[in-house]
């Protein structure tokens, strides 16, 4: 269940980052409370993973979805430059996720 409940706080945590930017410098009122809640329920949800996953595992993969997924959304959505290099780095982060994941114990 921990696992399930660290990718949901990832994919939250994509989210919580899509409405951050959105808010335009918490500006903007619904896009910055939905940043707040959709804050709110990631750092829970990992809170909850971390009771049996380990910290370093937990952390590095709920900040590696997020991180890719933002990625993924601002090329997606918001018109971002799509580079070879760029697309390494979020290749990198993705291959340093499965690793962590194959020798959890959990």
């Amino acid at each position: 269940m921990a696992w399930i409940f660290l990718f949901v706080a990832g994919l939250l945590e994509i989210v919580w980052a899509t409405l951050m930017k959105a808010s335009d410098g918490f500006t903007k009122l619904w896009p910055s409370v939905g940043t707040i809640g959709f804050m709110v329920l990631s750092f829970g949800l990992l809170a909850m993973a971390m009771k049996t996953l380990p910290l370093g595992t937990a952390y590095a993969i709920w900040t590696g979805i997020g991180a890719v997924g933002a990625f993924v959304v601002g090329i997606a959505i918001m018109g971002e430059a799509v580079t070879v290099m760029r697309v390494a780095g979020a290749l990198l982060i993705v291959s340093g996720i499965v690793v962590l994941k194959l020798s959890s114990s959990h």
